[in-house]
């Protein structure tokens, strides 16, 4: 399969390839996408890099655009922005990523049939393949969080290669900056019932001579921080319900021995226990309540991007 099916011949499908230092891989890359998708617009943007990327991507074929604020997600926010497509398809350009899925994710988004067909390197050769296995645990470990937090079962939530609907990319609000951008596209896609799917791609190590931006430690932080501020911004009740019922447990619990002296000798003689373990249970309530006022503004919010997505 070398190209969309005939029924989508007329369909606008957009490569968008987010580059920083990529000079030893892009031409390949851009030249893989060609052949795979022979009518696709290639986009590479070029995030300040201090080598040719630029230079051999145009000469390659690709149309290069740049973006001086650093980071993935600045990129994919000022291509979102600046891109109108019938399916947009994003790619690293360290040539990682085996492209021979790229018609069939690209056929699942124009039929309708998702609104994200990721990449699935976990179900394949990542694993395997992969040399840093701080990556392989943090991809595991986030996997296993989000699909519980979820109830969903997406195979890799850190995937970079996508096949995105006009209407994710035009009612997806970017906030982040850097490498969490696949986090918060894939949580938003769940939390706001777009239909995901995902499709197994062979991976490969980078080349010799290409490095990786990526920094276990630190991006990694940044990832699971990420994970963390969206999980309490799309389930407030979940996360303040836990919350309030582990301090009300605490408080609860500091409180038997004070009942069991009351009630076997009619004092309260541990009043700093007393205070401590009523303020303990108040928090919690408040707690509570915080976040069952949270869950309804998040459901209003919801049914907005509902009413606004309709009216495309």
């Amino acid at each position: 399969m070398s190209s969309t099916s005939c029924e989508h011949h007329d369909a606008r499908v957009a490569v968008l390839i987010p580059c920083y230092n990529e000079a030893i891989t892009i031409a390949k890359v851009v030249g893989d996408v060609q052949r795979a998708l022979p009518s696709s617009q290639i986009i590479v943007c070029d995030n300040n890099s201090t080598d040719d990327t630029a230079r051999i991507a145009k000469e390659a074929g690709a149309t290069v655009i740049n973006e001086p604020r650093q980071g993935k997600g600045n990129v994919l926010r000022s291509l979102f922005r600046s891109i109108d497509a019938d399916c947009y398809i994003i790619i690293d350009g360290d040539d990682t990523y085996h492209v021979d899925q790229l018609p069939k994710m690209a056929d699942m988004v124009l039929s309708g049939e998702a609104d994200m067909v990721i990449g699935d390197r976990i179900s394949s050769s990542y694993l395997q393949v992969n040399q840093r296995r701080y990556h392989n645990s943090g991809n595991l470990l986030l996997r296993f969080l989000i699909n519980k937090m979820f109830k969903s079962s997406v195979p890799d939530i850190l995937s970079g290669l996508r096949a995105l609907s006009p209407l994710f990319v035009k009612n997806f609000p970017i906030l982040s900056k850097g490498f969490e951008i696949e986090t918060e596209m894939t949580i938003y896609a769940l939390d706001n019932n777009f239909i995901v799917r995902s499709i197994p791609v062979a991976y490969n190590n980078r080349p010799e001579g290409s490095t990786s931006k990526l920094n276990t430690f630190s991006d990694g932080f940044k990832v699971i921080k990420t994970a963390f501020s969206l999980f309490v911004h799309f389930k407030p009740l979940l996360f303040f319900s836990i919350l309030a019922g582990v301090l009300f447990l605490a408080g609860a619990i500091g409180m038997i021995p004070v009942f069991v002296e009351y009630f076997s000798t009619g004092l309260v003689p541990r009043f700093p226990t007393l205070i401590v373990c009523g303020f303990t249970i108040l928090l919690s309530l408040l707690l509570l309540v915080s976040g069952l006022i949270l869950e309804v503004a998040n459901t209003r919010h919801k049914q907005l991007v509902e009413i606004l997505m309709n009216k495309r």
